[in-house]
Formats: C-alpha cells, structure tokens, sequence
C-alpha cells in the first residue's frame, strides 16, 4: 500500500500532474464533516478508505480501483465540491466534465451528482440529438452549467468540433476508465485533445477492474495492462490496502456454483427439419428474386437482408432448442414472428419476401407445436412436475436447474435477483416462459438489454422504467444482458446469477458488485463434466487475484509515468476555430455529410469507395453522390486498403471544407445562410413573431391627403370632389355633396363607383374631380359651422352634461370650436344644389341650406345663453293664434311659421334636445294636451299630458298647446353600407350596433313650438347617412395610394389603389374583398422568385441547402420583419368599419375609446412589451389614438398579398420592384440564367436511342440544351453507374414554377369563390400524386432514368392501378411513387431555363399535359377535413383515438349525435390514412341518416381560425362573438348557419345498432363519473367558453341560444356594486342544451344591457343547473 507520506515525496517526481493547491493557491481544508444523521441528501458522511482515496486524488491525477459498490462516485463529488469550490474562489469560469460510457450510467450520475452537490449540472447522450447542436446551444449549456455529465464520445464530437476546448476543463472524471483501450472514445480523447493539451485538466479514473482482456492474465499480463492504463490516463493506480472497512460496508457476496446435466435431446430430427425448412425458404427468397426484371442493388441488398435475418431467426431458434429446451424454443419463433414487418410493404415483391419470411416461421412453429402431444399450453400447468418435462427435452435441464433456484427462494417478498444472460433471445423468451410458470406466479418478472440496432433491442425510455422498477421492487427477477454489468446501481440486489458465464475478468468483477446486500449470492451455472467451462471460470478467478496483487503491491516511485506515446496522426485542423478531423474520424464525418445529402425511399446517399493496388501501394477513389459538392476524388498511396479508405476521407473533408460545404466546425452546412441581411436575427424573431398565436400592438398611419389648412385668414382653394348618388328604387332622391381638401387625390382614388348597400335597396355612389373651389373667409366659417352642425346633430350630441350627472348641459357650439378641429384630419363635406343646367359651375353649394343651418346654430347660441324660459320671447315670432282660435293651416314653430301642406319631409332640429328629425306627418286630433304616450316606458306615469312632460322635464311651457301634435322619423346611427347583408338572406331587417334585428319605424310625436324648420332636403339628410361609408372606402383607397408613393413605382407599371387595398384589408374587415386570394398568390410568387434566385446564384448548392434557405428568406417571422421595419402595419384595416366610431373634422365622438397603451405617440415602438400570446386580447378595435392588437401573422400576410397585388398588376417585373423595396433578394440575373445553360450543356450523357426525342414529342417542346432534360429525368440513384448529376436542383425549381403557374391559373379562373375554397383547390391541383398522375397519362414514366428495384416495381403497380382505375371511393390505391412527380416537376425547371425563364411557355406546355385541372365542383376534401366540417357547422364533437399495432395503426373517431353515438374504424399503415378511413365509415353513417357535407357549411372558416387557436369550428361562436369588433356580423352568420344545418339532422327515434352502443361506454366509463371543472371564469365571454369547453369534453351537442331585445325610453340599470352599467335596451338570451341518453335541458339569463353579456347570463345558469341536476360537478361551488 501506498502511504501518504509516499505519496507527497512521489509529487515532485510526477511534473505530469497537477495537484488541487495548482488551482488555488489558498488550499482550504476539505475534509468533509457532514453529519450522518441529517436527512438532506446532500449531506453524506465519507467513509475512512473514501477519505484517503480522496486525499491521494486531491494531490495527483488518480485511477480509484474500488470494488462495485464501495462508493467511488461519492469520492468524485467530494473532487467535485472542492474543485468547484476553488474554482468560484478564482472568479474564473471552469467546467468539470464527468465521462460515464453507457446512457444508464450518464443518467444515473447525473441524478446522483445534482442531488449531492449545489452545483448546476447538465447530462447529454445522443438520443437527446445533441448530434445537430451548434455552436450557440453548447455555448448556452457550458454558461448554465458547472457539471457537465456525457458519454465518452459526444465528449470527443464537441471537442473535435471545436465547441468546446480542453483548456476550459478543469477536472476529468472517467468513469469505468479500464475502457481506455483501443480505439474506444476514452483513448481517443486523451491521445487526440489532452495530451496536446499545455493546460491540462485533473484526471479521476474509477473502474472496479483494471484488467480488460479475456483469457488467462498473468501479473506480467496485469502489470503491462495497468502500465498502458495508466499511460493513457497519465495517472496512477490507487487501491485501499486496508480491507476491513470496505469488507465492512461492501459485503463480499457468497460464491456459488449450481450445476445442471448436460442436454439430452431426445428428437434430433427436429433440428434436421428447421434446417431444412430454412434451406428451402432461403431458395425460395432467391428464386423471387431471380424473377425480377433487372437485378439492381437495392433489391439484392434488402434480399439479402431477408436472407439473413432468415438466418438469424433459424439461429435464434435452435440456440433456443439447445440451450433452453422446446418450450423455450417454440416461444423464441413467437418472438421472432413478432418482429416480422407487416405486409403493407412499399411494393408486391417484398410484400411476397416478408410473407416467406413469415411463413418460415409459422411452419417452424408447427413443427415444434406437433412435438408436444398434448399441446403447449396444457404443459405450463405441470406445477412443480418439470422433471418429466426435463426428460422429454420440452426444458433444458439447465433452465429446470434455474426454475429450482427460483423456487427456493420462497416468498416473494425479499427477492431481488439479477440473472445474467449472454443473448438477448434468452433474457426475452425466459422472461416469457417464467410469465406462463404457475408455481412460479408470485414472482415478477422483466427483461433488460442495450439499444442497439438488434431488432430484439429495448429503447431507453423501456430500459430506464424497467430498471426503476427493479431498484423499487415492483420486479423481482430481472434478466439481463451485459448493459447491467457496468455500474448500475441497484442498492437492494440480494442475488446475481450467471445464467452463461463471464468471459472477462471486468465482467465476471463487475457483474459479481451488483450483490450488494448482506449475505448475498452470486451463483454460476456450470453444466456437469463440462471441463471448457470450468477452465475458463478458473482462469477468471487466477486472472482476478493476479489484477488484484498487481494493483495492491504497485510502487509507485518505481513506477513513474511514461510520456503516452501518441503517433503522428493524419489530421486536418480548422484555423479560424480550431475544429479537427483525424482520419480515423473523417470516414465518420464523410458518412455524416452524405446522410445530409437530400434522398429518398429509392436512393440513400453515401460514398463509394473503390480501392486497387499499384505496386504494392493501396490507392482508394471515393465516389460522393450526385448531389455532392463534388463528385470523385482519390486519396494518397498507403501500407493498407483500411488506411487508403481513410486518407480518401481525410482529403475529402478537406476540400469540403475548403469549397463551404462543411462549416468551420466541420458540420455539413445545411444551415448556412449567406444572406444573413435577409434574416430577422433579433430574438423576439424566435419567440413567435409572424404567427396567429402572437399579438401585437400597433399604430395607424395618417392620411397624408387629408392632412393640414393652417390659418387661412383670406379663404382657400379646395380640390373638389362631387358625390353623386343613385338609387334603385325610382323616387328615392339623394343630394349631391362635394368633398373639399386641400391635396389633389391620385386618378383612381378621386374617380370612383360604390356600390352601398341599404335596408332592401341599393345605392349607387360616384365621386368625381370637378375642378377647383375657392372659398371667401366668410364661406369658410360657415362651411365649418355647417359641419359642425350637422354632423354633430344627426350622430354626435349638440348638448353636453345633464342635472342627473351633475353637470351643467351646454350647447356645443356656444363658443369656440377649434378644439373640434384636426390638422391631420381637415376636408368640408357640402350639401350641392339640385343639378342646374344653365350654371356654369360643375358643382354649385347650396349655401340657401347652408344659412339657415347656421341662422339656426345662432338662435341656438342665443338660446343657450338667455335660458330655456325665454325659448319662445321674441315678438317677432308670436301669433294670435291661442288655444286653436287661429286659422288652422298655419302651424307655429319656434321662431317661424308654415302651412300645413308644407311639411312632409320637411327637416326640423328639436331647440330642447339638438336633435335633428323629419316630419313625417301633422296628427290630426291631438295636441300637447292630449295624454303622454311613453305608455310603454316605466317612467310614463309621472307625466299625464306633453305639456306636463316638457314642463318638468326640461323646464318648458309651451305658447300653443293646443297646435296638432307633429309625427317625427328619428335620426338614427350611421351604418355599415358597404357590406351587402342580402347576401346572406336578411332582407327586410336592419343594422342595430352592426347586428341585424327586426325593427320598427321609430318616430317621435312632438309640438311644433319646439321645432327649428332648416331649410335643407330630406334628400340632404339621406345622403349624410351614406357619407361615412363612401369617406371610410375614400380614406382607405387614400392610404393604399399613399402606400404606392412610398414603394415608388416604375413608369412602366401601375398598380392600381383598388388592388394595394386589397392587399391591406383582412378578412375581419367584412368587405366583399380581402388579402386572402392575392395572399395564396404572393405566397407561390415569392417561392418562385426567390426560389429561381437562389438556384441560379448558388449552382454548386444541392436541393436541401436551396430549400432551406428558402424556407428561411420567405417564413412568416422573416416577412414580419421586413413589413414592420418598412411600418407597414399602420396600412393595414383590420377591422370592419364601425360608422358609430367615425367622425368628421368638427364633429365630437360620443363614443371615445381614451388610450390606456401606455403610448403617447401615434406609432408604437416595436417593443416586446407591446407583444402578448394572451387570447383575451382583442384583436381589431383601436382606441382613439389608433393604436390597435393585430395578429402577428396579419403583418407577414400582408406582404405576401402585397407581392399578389404587384403580379396581378404588373406581373412579374413589378412583383420583384417590390420585393426589392421590401429588401428581399429575389433578383433574376438573364448572365446567371446563361451560364446554368451552360453548365447543363457541357453535361456528358449518352442516352438510349432516341429516348430524348421521343420525350420531347411527347412534351410538344424541343430543347435547345438536351442536357437539361437528360438531367431532369435523372434519378440519384443513377449514381450506381455513376452518374454524376440528377434531377433534384431542377426539381427544386420546377415545384415553385408549377406551384406559381397553377396558382396564378385558379386565380384567375374563379375570381367569385370563397378563399379558402381557391386554398384546396390549389392543394389538389398543386400536388406529387397529381403530377404523378399526369406523368401516366402521358407515358412520362418510362423516361424515368433510375437504378431501383423499388422504384421499379412501385412505378409498374401504380400504372396498373391508373389503367384500371376503378374508383371505389376508398383510400386505398397506391400513391404514385413521389419520384414520378419529382420528375414531372424537374421537366418543368427544366424549360423554364431552357426558354430563359419564360412563364407563358412554360405554362403553354404544361397546361395541357396537367389538364383536367381540379374545378370546384369536382373537388374532393379529404374524409376527415369533411367530417370535420360538417360536424362544426352541426354543433357535434368528434373524439379521437389511435393505437399502434406494429406497423399498423387502429384510428377510432367517436361522434355523439343527440341520442346515438357513432363510431368508424379504420386500420391502416399511416395515421393519417387510418384516421380517413374512420372517417370515411361515419361519413357513410351520417348520410344513411340524412346527414351530408354540404361546401357552404365551411365559408368563413379561415375568419373563425384566426381568432380561435386549436379549437373546432364549432366551438368558435363564443370567440368570435367576443374578440370581433365588427359589430358581430360574424356571430350573426355562424348563428344563422347553425341554424339553418340544425333542421338537416333529423329526430333520432331509432338506435343504431351496432358494436357503437357498447363503445359509448369506452368513451365515457361509469368508472369516469360525473365531469367535474375546477371554477367557472366569471368575466365576459368565461361562462360560455367553460359551458362549450364542457361540451366537448362530454361530447354533448353545442347548446343553442336565442336572443331577445327589448327596448326602453327611459334608462335601465344593470348589474350589481361597481358593475352598474345604465342602458335603454335590455336582452335577454334562452338556452337549450341536448344531452345524450338524458333529454333536453333550457334555462333563461337574467337581462343584460348587451347580447353577449346575456348569451352568458343564460350559459352560468345552464350550468349552475346542470349541478343542481347531477350532471357536472362544480369545484369552487
């Protein structure tokens, strides 16, 4: 032993090591003083022996020789402590990295190491795909983390990559270090990284077993072995001399040895039969695949697969039959049978191949079932009676020797045993026959083996629970392979039994150290007479005690360290981060670069190597892919062919690197992107920036054209626009009006038609230029109090303040109103004269309308300052008439008098309210003094008579109570008139606040006195109705004309403002148009433009690196960024127009919406405060300010369909000025195009005869280059006969030109149907199997140039599948394999260069070969979108469940009608394709019952999915009624259309009677009870939103709500406390709601001053009510 003196005088001899006192001068006491008794974990008391082997390691770099057990890792977290405590002292930062060679141990380590240290520590293995991290993410792990735990050889990867420097590591700890041999990544890092290494780290090895080898080890073995061990750890062995303390904690196990009798199997025969049999099937494997057409690679390879696994499957069986006995035998076949691939095989020949596979094993199965008489399952019922079992060679007397052991353990309580087994066929089928053992029952039993890439093999996630399990007793008997020999830890073991031997002294030490416990055992099975066996356990045993001598008697001053000779390695290093590549690992990172390579089904990528030898010296030529950045090169001359190999790979790396196609950490760069501008970098980027699900703020642009007058002291010039109005029903007059502004509008924003859409009539507007106005000072002035008048009148208030509200009521325009006034916002809107030939003027202000508005604004002022007595005091206006003693046609109205013939539409202002009305009619018969009709009103009985009402009310007494009464239309809100309402079916009702009601005429009954007669038309007072409107489309056309200023066009295009609106308005606005079509067809523009210009900028670029970067330049969090960064997002309207919030300058909001954004200016800073995922957010309505949430997605939207607007009006050439203004890269250079046709030319091919001309008649085109068509029928796989080009870079051209062609086609074809609908039909018509299909029908398939088996046979089946193409409405045809419609897209990249990028060519070409193109009456949804829809639109929930079996997948779609629930199945290889199938069955079902799909039910589902995130349509109502701020048109639709679909389903009176009865109980058990939710969301929109969420969740129907309004004149109040809220109108919403199997429920909710509030008035009582009655279980209740 080594003493500690020793030890401290070896230190100066040793300048290799590094002592802890290097690292931190102040050398802190560490020895560790926890107490044993507290609880915490971290808290562990260190044992002597771990004490001293820590003392030695603090001192020298360390391999710990411990037994399994004895607390190794503990010592390396006391290491671990200290050094990161010294570490934390230096202010430096340093890792310490823990190396364990197995997932188990990473895993274990790392729970172990966090929970005894307060350090941060993190663990990686390559099923954490810690293979493709880059640089950044290893960056962000090493600043995280103090501890880093992995496997050996994602160590090496980083290091070699560069990620990553040996010189940041302070402290190594390796893990069963005795691995460091060979070429095993432990040596591989310290040859390559530390022993070059000038600031070495630390070194603590641990292993239980120096000694590696198998055979005998003798000391001078052992010495030599530990020697090299310790060279290459540059470390020395320490193993504690003094046992007893370990003998103490570490309990030796007892050792056993259990023998059986050698097997006498008593049929030999049954092996000669198997054998047989697999002969006979091996012939039959390869006489199907010498019926073949054309023997290709890939056939043979996978026949040869098959032929092996034959093999294997014999192999297995009859080491089964051997070793383990028939029983054993016949469960191994079950076994192998199970790993049989299911015969949904990509082809018919391998369907057969894996059938005889199949069959081979079945036969087997019978032959082995025919050996037992009685039948297998009968024999598992032997009890204890094995022994006759034993001789019939039904168990081997080795496994009955096991069943015994097991046997005598009793009870099952205590048991913990380990049983280790050499093959993994052994672990499974004991594991299996144990299971059917009945004596054995109380026993649980489970299996463990490695992941490997064996088919028998368990995941790791399986492993781990397995191995949990067993630590926690749930398993009593675990076998297992050797993965369990090798530190796992399992505490509780209390026996280990090697079922086979160990072959090595490690395995035979290390599987020994898993018996634990006091008085364990571990017992080895020997066979009786077998002398092979015992001398290999003796020479084990011999070997041990020499490894163990060795390691207790080293001197370590005699042994002092050798320099580890480390050979001068090939390598190639990276300068610029010094990433390296050996050429023992470019071989490695050559395979990894060609698995990069774009493949397919049909071609993997990988090199070939070709090796010849040249006197005496190997060379290798490397062939890469087609794909490659280079095709071939070839390596230096070297000694071997393994080495030649290696070279070629190391020269290749090189050049790779040197041409870009690996990165400078030697990675294949499939990410690299050259056009870092093009990429929004910035991290808000990542976090969700062009996606529905973020929400941003943002600001409104201004109007530039409407912008500022200043002070114009002398008068103006105006730029004039006449507003002409037209109506369809004859008689219907409107006024003209003329718009004055201070700009000149662009042609086609100031020369429009409108159409504006009425309560059962339409009205046609026009605006027109005519000319220029000047107005005087004075006529200024006036234009001004006319708008402020009138606007202010009909839909603002004239007076302000109340005596209820406390405050004094004042005449709006008493006094100055400049406040009234904008400067950004500035234009007069004027009433013209009736159309007067004979005037000059092309348009005449009727100022006679004009001075009386403002004579009367003067009476007004007067009024408001005399007080409400003197209204009626000046003399001039008195009459005789009193108490109807006058001549009764004259009629007295406040200041004035008329006839009363005079008054139908006669227009009046009231001088009491400042409302303006129309006469409709005197009413003959009553007066002032007749009774007060607000009878309807709660308030009427406090006033008998009118005189009485505006006596009190305002303080009034009337002169002439006795004139009639006069009939007044009201003036009402300005409504929405550019959405056609008949559309939808609801002619005959109104708008109310945006939503359509039934409403009465409203006219008010008043006296005359109180009237202001104004000499205007009621033709005046229409057209104002209408003026919000056309100004809203006005303004809106203003700003896409803006827009176009700021992207500056070329003279030789104009978009129009029309088309750019378009593109700036969403579908939320409700217009009859939106983004949405131009959107679909700038998304196939930008593909193509920058998918064109980065194929021919990038010619040495393969498809994957093209697409990526693609997919990058144009991703919505791109566009997002370049649209923000231009401040495109304040053009766009995304909201539909609510008039109730327009104004006109003058006119005061009565519905101010304050700014509480916390933003003081107009634009909002793009700022990640201003971003929320919050889906209570609104999207749409903006404050007053014009700050508004949108979607983030709406941005990138937007400029997709900018780039549509720029194609449809100028094609391609403006669509690229634009993308260029943008700041994408998309320019197409006509050099590059000429040099790609160069490259094409120089191509070497030699086709078949005539294949090209043949082709090209075909396609009706003929190439001026034929190398470009030879490339785009060239498959990669071609590579076989070594080819060097395909047609993957024309494939990746040729998708976007077809995908831009057939787009543009729809676009163009079907202006009139719905966007969504122009989305599936491009998703049909621009799609692989539609290609493929066309590639049939014109016999384009047999130009295919490939060398694949697969693909032959794939290409042979669907063209047999097309010509008999009987369509029986299932989904099972054959897909076209997608290398045929590849081709298809590669032929058309190809003309497009071949015509120098001419579209229209192109397209002439393929519009016939394609044709017939989908059309929308032949469109076919999938099943399951068409399920889907249907069941939204009805109100139904469809549930899901899928369960793998094999390679098949079972799809169950349960859907609960209001009394049945219906359930479709469908087993098929994909999930999808189960899941149609499903779909398919209850469609059928729903039809039988009436039920069908009808297109309509999905309109607008593109609006509902943008407020409604991973919801179903169904559920949106609630959503969309809350988030919308577009007066709830969308509500009002998906109200009607629900209930226009509700009548469809019909009354289930039957059952349908099926296995579905039993199978609603599988989706909603007794054992599931009552639903139960934890609290309901009080706030608006949470009733309804946990009522639907409930309804999906029990599949019951949607409920249904109807809504009731009703009116009041006086005001009513709502709510309780703070949430009183006082209202004239009142609604009140009924609820009903189906429950399946119970009946219907209804319930009604209390009055609420809104609808929504009273949809979830009456959805909190529904479910309050569900409560009461048993149905729902309410948590907070």
């Amino acid at each position: 032993m080594l003493c500690l003196e020793q030890q401290n005088q070896t230190q100066d001899l040793l300048p290799l090591k590094r002592s802890f006192s290097d690292m931190n001068e102040s050398d802190h006491d560490l020895s560790v003083q926890e107490s044993p008794s507290s609880s915490s974990p971290k808290c562990m008391k260190p044992r002597g022996y771990q004490l001293q082997v820590f003392e030695v390691a603090k001192k020298r770099n360390t391999i710990a020789v411990l037994e399994t057990g004895a607390g190794k890792t503990l010592v390396a977290v006391m290491l671990i402590k200290a050094i990161g405590e010294a570490i934390k002292s230096n202010g430096h930062k340093k890792l310490i990295v823990f190396l364990a060679p197995t997932v188990h141990l990473v895993n274990q380590q790392f729970e172990f190491i966090k929970n005894h240290t307060n350090m941060e520590v993190g663990q990686y293995y390559g099923v954490m795909g810690v293979d493709n991290w880059g640089l950044e993410t290893w960056e962000r792990e090493v600043n995280k983390n103090d501890v880093l735990v992995m496997t050996p050889q994602i160590f090496l990867d980083v290091l070699r990559k560069a990620f990553l420097s040996p010189e940041v590591v302070c402290l190594m700890i390796i893990d069963e270090c005795h691995r460091a041999t060979g070429n095993h990544p432990y040596t591989k890092i310290m040859k390559e990284f530390y022993h070059n290494s000038n600031n070495k780290p630390k070194i603590f090895g641990m292993t239980a077993s120096p000694v590696v080898r198998k055979g005998v080890s003798s000391i001078v073995d052992c010495e030599g072995q530990i020697s090299e061990l310790e060279n290459i750890l540059d470390s020395q062995i320490y193993t504690v001399g003094d046992r007893e303390e370990i003998e103490v904690y570490v309990p030796s196990a007892k050792e056993t040895c259990r023998f059986y009798d050698q097997a006498l199997f008593p049929s030999l025969d049954l092996k000669g039969k198997i054998e047989a049999l697999c002969s006979k099937f091996d012939a039959s494997l390869l006489e199907l695949q010498g019926s073949l057409q054309s023997n290709y690679k890939d056939t043979d390879d996978k026949f040869n697969m098959l032929r092996k696994r034959l093999s294997n499957d014999q192999a297995k069986v009859l080491y089964c039959l051997d070793d383990l006995g028939l029983m054993c035998a016949y469960e191994a076949v079950k076994v192998c049978l199970e790993n049989v691939p299911i015969s949904n095989a990509e082809c018919e020949v391998y369907r057969e191949s894996y059938f005889l596979c199949k069959r081979f094993l079945e036969e087997v199965l019978c032959i082995i079932g025919e050996s037992f008489p009685h039948g297998y399952e009968n024999l598992l019922d032997l009890g204890s009676g094995y022994l006759k079992a034993v001789d019939l060679g039904y168990v081997s007397p080795k496994l009955h020797e096991l069943l015994q052991l097991f046997q005598s353990f009793g009870g099952a309580e205590q048991v913990l045993c380990l049983i280790f087994v050499e093959r993994i066929v052994t672990a499974k089928v004991i594991e299996r026959f144990m299971k059917k053992v009945t004596y054995l029952s109380h026993f649980t039993v489970s299996y463990l083996t490695g992941s490997n890439t064996s088919v028998d093999s368990l995941p790791p996630k399986k492993q781990k629970e397995t191995l949990e399990s067993f630590r926690s007793g749930k398993v009593n008997l675990l076998f297992a392979t050797d993965v369990v020999e090798e530190g796992i830890h399992v505490p509780n073991c209390s026996c280990v039994i090697r079922f086979d031997l160990p072959k090595t002294v490690r395995s035979y030490v290390q599987s020994r150290g898993r018996a634990r416990q006091d008085n364990s055992q571990f017992v080895m099975m020997l066979e009786r007479g077998n002398t092979k066996q015992r001398d290999q356990l003796f020479d084990i045993i011999r070997s041990e005690r020499s490894m163990t001598d060795t390691a207790m008697n080293r001197d370590p001053d005699a042994h002092i360290l050798k320099a580890c000779t480390t050979e001068e390695v090939n390598a190639y290093h990276v300068e610029a981060t010094g990433a390296s590549v050996t050429a023992d690992s470019s071989v490695n990172l050559i395979h990894r670069y060609c698995e990069k390579l774009p493949g397919d089904k049909y071609f993997v990528p990988k090199p070939k190597f070709h090796i010849s030898l040249i006197e005496g010296s190997y060379e290798c030529k490397m062939t890469l892919p087609p794909n490659a950045a280079f095709q071939s090169i070839v390596g230096p001359s070297s000694r071997n062919s393994h080495l030649a190999k290696q070279l070629v790979c190391l020269e290749a790396c090189k050049k790779l690197h040197q041409m870009g196609a690996l990165d400078d950490h030697l990675l294949p760069s499939i990410k690299e992107l050259p056009e870092k501008n093009l990429i929004a970098k910035s991290k808000e980027s990542a976090s969700g920036a062009g996606t529905t699900k973020r929400k941003e703020l943002h600001g409104t642009t201004c109007i530039r054209a409407l912008g500022t007058w200043g002070e114009k002291v002398d008068g103006a010039i105006f730029q004039a626009y006449k507003f002409e109005f037209l109506c369809n029903i004859p008689g219907e007059l409107y006024s003209g009006f003329v718009l004055l502004l201070e700009t000149k509008l662009d042609d086609d924003v100031g020369n429009i038609e409108l159409e504006l859409y009425l309560v059962s009539k339409k009205v046609k507007s026009s605006v027109s230029f005519c000319g220029q106005v000047h107005l005087d000072a004075e006529q200024m002035t006036k234009a001004k109090c006319f708008q402020e008048f009138f606007f202010n009148g009909l839909f603002g208030r004239l007076f302000f303040g109340s005596k209820s509200a406390g405050t004094c009521r004042e005449f709006l325009l008493k006094n100055e109103t400049r406040s009234l006034w904008s400067p950004s916002n500035m234009y007069l809107l004027l009433p013209l004269e009736t159309l007067n030939t004979s005037s000059p003027e092309p348009c005449q202000i009727n100022w006679i309308g004009i001075n009386s508005c403002i004579s009367a604004v003067e009476i007004m002022k007067k009024r408001s300052l005399l007080g409400a007595e003197h209204c009626n005091g000046e003399k001039g206006n008195l009459s005789p008439y009193k108490n109807g003693s006058c001549s009764t046609n004259v009629i007295h109205f406040a200041y004035s008098m008329a006839d009363t013939n005079n008054l139908k539409d006669m227009v009046v202002l009231a001088i009491h309210t400042g409302k303006i009305y129309s006469v409709v009619e005197v009413v003959n018969n009553t007066s002032a003094e007749s009774p007060f009709d607000g009878n309807t009103d709660s308030a009427s009985s406090k006033y008998m008579t009118f005189s009485e009402y505006f006596n009190k009310k305002y303080g009034i007494t009337l002169m002439y109570p006795g004139q009639p009464l006069l009939r007044l239309k009201q003036s009402h809100n300005p409504h929405n008139l550019l959405v056609n309402f008949d559309e939808e079916g609801t002619t005959g009702k109104t708008l109310e606040a945006g939503v359509l009601v039934k409403k009465a005429q409203m006219h008010v009954h008043m006296p005359p006195e109180l009237l202001i007669r104004l000499d205007v038309s009621r033709g005046v007072l229409r057209s104002f109705y209408l003026l919000p409107s056309v100004m809203h489309r006005l303004e809106s056309l203003m700003l896409a004309s803006q827009l176009r200023e700021e992207i500056c066009c070329s003279s030789n295009f104009r978009i129009s403002s029309a088309l750019i609106l378009e593109a700036l308005t969403t579908l939320r606005c409700s217009e009859n148009f939106s983004m949405e079509r131009l959107e679909l067809l700038g998304d196939s523009v930008l593909k193509y433009a920058v998918g064109c210009h980065l194929f021919l900028k990038y010619p040495k670029k393969h498809e994957g690196q093209l697409t990526d970067i693609r997919v990058r330049v144009i991703c919505n969090a791109t566009l997002h960024k370049l649209g923000t960064d231009l401040k495109l997002q304040g053009y766009i309207r995304d909201s539909a127009f609510d008039p109730r919030r327009w104004v006109a300058p003058g006119q005061r909001s009565i519905r101010p919406v304050p700014c509480k954004c916390g933003v003081d200016t107009p634009e909002v800073p793009l700022d990640a405060k201003f971003h929320t995922e919050d889906p209570k957010v609104m999207i749409g309505s903006s404050c007053d300010k014009g700050h508004r949430w949108m979607s983030s997605k709406t941005i990138a939207d937007c400029v997709e369909a900018l780039i549509g607007a720029y194609y449809v009006g100028g094609g391609i050439i403006a669509a690229l000025h634009l993308m260029k203004w943008l700041g994408i890269d998309a320019e197409l250079d006509p050099s590059l195009v000429v040099e790609a046709i160069t490259t094409a030319s120089l191509r070497s091919y030699v086709p078949k005869d005539n294949e090209i001309a043949t082709l090209e008649s075909k396609l009706g085109y003929e190439f001026s280059v034929k190398g470009l068509l030879q490339e785009a029928i060239t498959h990669a796989s071609q590579q076989e006969l070594g080819v060097g080009y395909c047609y993957q870079r024309l494939e990746y051209l040729g998708d976007s030109v077809l995908d831009l062609l057939i787009t543009w086609h729809l676009y163009q074809c079907y202006t009139d149907i719905d966007p969504g609908e122009l989305t599936d039909l491009r998703s049909a018509s621009v799609n692989n199997e539609n290609f493929a299909q066309a590639a049939v029908r014109q016999n384009l398939h047999q130009h295919l140039q490939h060398c694949s088996g697969l693909l032959l046979s794939q290409l042979t089946e669907y063209v047999k599948s097309i010509s008999e193409s009987h369509t029986d409405g299932s989904l099972q045809r054959p897909k076209g394999p997608k290398a045929l419609g590849d081709m298809v897209e590669s032929i058309a990249g190809a003309i497009l260069l071949d015509t120098k990028l001419n579209l229209n060519e192109v397209w002439r070409i393929y519009k016939p070969l394609l044709s017939p193109i989908v059309t929308p009456d032949k469109l076919e949804l999938h099943p399951f979108r068409k399920l889907n829809e249907l069941c939204a639109s009805l109100g139904y929930f469809i549930k899901e469940k899928f369960i793998k079996k094999g390679d098949m997948v079972h799809a169950e779609l349960s859907l609960q009608l209001k009394d049945v629930l219906l359930i479709g199945e469908g087993y098929e290889g994909g999930k999808k394709i189960a899941r149609g199938e499903a779909a398919c069955r209850l469609l059928k079902e729903l039809e039988k019952r009436g039920i069908l799909f009808s297109r309509n039910a999905s309109k607008k589902r593109k609006l509902d999915a943008d407020h409604i995130d991973g919801s179903t349509a169904s559920y949106m109502e609630i959503d969309v009624c809350d988030q919308l701020t577009d007066e709830n048109l969308s509500e009002l639709a998906i109200n009607k259309k629900r209930k226009s679909t509700e009548d469809q389903v019909p009354p289930e009176s039957t059952s349908f009677s099926s296995p579905t009865n039993d199978c609603s109980n599988k989706d909603r058990s007794p054992n599931s009870g009552t639903p139960v939710i934890a609290t309901i969301n009080t706030k608006k929109g949470g009733p309804r939103t946990t009522l639907f969420e409930l309804c999906k969740k029990v599949q019951w129907p949607m409920p249904t709500f109807n809504s009731t309004e009703n009116k009041s004149r006086s005001p009513i109040e709502f709510g309780e406390g703070s949430e009183i809220r006082n209202g004239f109108n009142s609604f009140v919403s009924r609820i009903s709601l189906h429950i399946p199997k119970f009946g219907s429920m209804e319930c009604t909710g209390d009055a609420r001053a809104d609808k929504k509030s009273a949809l979830d008035s009456a959805a909190l009582v529904m479910l309050y009510e569900l409560e009461r009655q048993g149905k729902l279980v309410i948590g907070g209740s």
